[in-house]
């Protein structure tokens, strides 16, 4: 199975399918990859249909009754959504393996498939009811011979295609096959084009994203950071910062494609969150090559997400990714202690060796 070799030329308008054939075209050793892209192209035409007509089609927010593999309340769309992406899958020849979300178990699909998929099939189902965008998550992996475990437990930069569907005000695609990414619109009928080649994060931002409620439990290197941040043109950074927070990681990471920015989800001193809260597998290391192949970074606040091999389907991690001189400080934050700020009850100061 060969990745992209090359940027494919540009075509503002081209069919997801056209695009597919030209890049397939172009190396050998690339059916596979482009079956199952394809496949999961259906698969969130199909969801955003659904997202698309809202309370219409029921109470897609409702709890579905249960919770997922991983603890979370199942949300009615969350089904819905796995079991499209499900079918869509069992349908292409080319997949062996599936991973999900909502499975307590990966799935195998098919003998001599050559693909392995892993799936978060309804990223921020919590913001249904809200009308605020969601989005379907995957990452695809060569099989392995040593089968499912092979497949999966291995390191993000084995990917050789990630992506997105993000369902909000229109719905994209957003895809990259190893060579940079592209964003693909719905169009009225049901066809994914071409809308913006070779998608850029700028270097510097002003702008970064994290759940400030939770700011009393966040680890000292996460609260110098935002600190900093927050004391705007009068700080240690001399520039005035704005947050954005969706909760949606798909809806952050959609903006911080299409404008910068930085995005942080770590680990705090709650139960549970010690280790992160976000899916390595089939959230972090996805986003994270989308990232990286659009010239940012991700790590988990000391190392690179792309170079993590989970140990488990739903191993949990801290996530920071985005401009890459933002992350860039957010390492340095966490690995050298000469950027700490000195407290007290009443203000905080910077430390003698402050930058």
């Amino acid at each position: 199975m060969a990745g992209a070799t090359g940027l494919l030329p540009e075509a503002a308008g081209e069919e997801l399918d056209a695009y597919l054939a030209r890049w397939r075209q172009a190396a050998a050793g690339r059916d596979a990859v482009a079956e199952t892209i394809a496949a999961l192209a259906r698969a969130t035409a199909e969801i955003a249909a659904l997202v698309r007509l809202g309370p219409l089609a029921g109470a897609l927010g409702a709890a579905a009754g249960a919770a997922n593999a991983d603890g979370d309340i199942q949300k009615k769309l969350d089904v819905l959504a796995n079991d499209a992406v499900l079918k869509a899958l069992r349908a292409c020849e080319a997949v062996a393996y599936f991973a999900s979300e909502e499975e307590e178990e990966i799935q195998s699909l098919r003998a001599g498939g050559a693909c392995a998929v892993a799936v978060d099939p309804l990223d921020g189902s919590s913001n249904i009811d809200a009308n605020t965008s969601i989005g379907t998550i995957f990452s695809v992996y060569p099989a392995s011979p040593d089968g499912a475990t092979g497949s999966f437990f291995r390191p993000g930069s084995e990917q050789v295609a990630a992506g997105y569907a993000i369902y909000g005000p229109f719905s994209a695609l957003v895809l990259t096959l190893g060579a940079g990414v592209d964003m693909f619109v719905l169009d009225p009928s049901g066809l994914y084009r071409r809308a913006d080649a070779h998608m850029s994060i700028p270097r510097s931002t002003r702008e970064y994203a994290i759940n400030a409620s939770n700011y009393r439990y966040w680890l000292e290197p996460v609260r110098d950071f935002i600190d900093d941040c927050i004391a705007g043109a009068e700080g240690p950074r001399a520039k005035d910062f704005n947050m954005r927070w969706l909760a949606s990681l798909v809806g952050d990471t959609h903006r911080i494609l299409s404008r910068g920015g930085v995005f942080l989800y770590p680990a705090d001193k709650r139960p549970g969150y010690e280790r992160g809260r976000l899916r390595l597998m089939y959230e972090a290391a996805p986003i994270a090559f989308l990232v990286e192949q659009a010239g940012g970074d991700a790590t988990d606040g000391l190392t690179r997400i792309l170079d993590k091999v989970p140990g488990a389907l739903h191993e949990r991690t801290p996530l920071v990714f985005g401009s890459s001189d933002k992350v860039a400080r957010i390492v340095e934050h966490h690995a050298d202690s000469s950027h700490a700020r000195i407290r007290s009850p009443l203000f905080g100061k910077r430390g003698l060796f402050r930058a």
